[in-house]
């Protein structure tokens, strides 16, 4: 048994890594909106904030009623109660990663969950 999974170059408007990776405790996905087009419907979650990476291009998140415009290297965290749309500007695909993780769970991180 290995401690590890690798897989190759994603590629598509959305790829949900959790099966692919046998990720057990967050989902990542990779998303790709064409220019002019939109996340087709509004959402919020009941526990898993969301954080997402602008890849490239630019867009805009609306959450809650407020608008972020979003573009290159841009981060956004968004708790679960928010209510979240995301928009590719009408000239620009916009493409993100959007990491999804229970709100609270983190216990311990970076050097404090290190094994040396």
């Amino acid at each position: 048994m290995t401690n590890y999974t690798k897989i190759g170059k994603v590629e598509g408007a959305r790829t949900e890594l959790h099966d692919k990776l046998a990720l057990t405790g967050a989902e990542i996905s990779v998303n790709t909106l064409p220019a002019g087009s939109s996340v087709p419907f509004v959402h919020a979650h009941k526990e898993n904030e969301e954080i997402y990476f602008v890849l490239s291009g630019k867009g805009k998140a609306v959450v809650d009623g407020d608008e972020i415009a979003l573009t290159k290297g841009d981060w956004l965290r968004i708790a679960p109660a928010g209510r979240r749309q995301f928009f590719a500007s009408a000239d620009s695909a916009l493409s993100y990663i959007c990491i999804q993780v229970k709100a609270g769970s983190l216990g311990a991180y970076t050097a404090g969950d290190a094994l040396l």
